[in-house]
């Protein structure tokens, strides 16, 4: 069976980060600097309940990058931050950052 567009991104980010991809509840990657969760287009409204009670800087990564301006819109006057799926920040996280 194929991999999703959604397990790729994941497992790609997950191995860039040093960390496994959860594939249960919670940050669908959760490193030892940041969790990360990756939605769809159509999901991206879902990551901040999947990211809540992380204490470290926090990301939605959209699996695909012409959803990367939704993503930044949504999560414009929070703490969580966008990521590309090549992993590059397009949004910081404020979470957790000493001020």
């Amino acid at each position: 069976m194929a991999q999703s567009k959604h397990d790729k991104v994941a497992g790609n980010l997950a191995k860039r980060e040093g960390a496994k991809y959860n594939k249960g509840p919670g940050a669908d990657i959760k490193g030892p600097r940041r969790a990360i969760e990756v939605e769809s287009p159509k999901t991206i409204g879902d990551g901040a309940r999947q990211l809540q009670g992380y204490q470290k800087p926090v990301y939605v990564a959209p699996t695909d990058p012409k959803a990367i301006p939704k993503a930044v819109k949504r999560y414009k006057k929070t703490t969580i931050g966008v990521m590309a799926p090549s992993g590059k920040v397009v949004k910081r996280s404020t979470r957790g950052r000493k001020k």
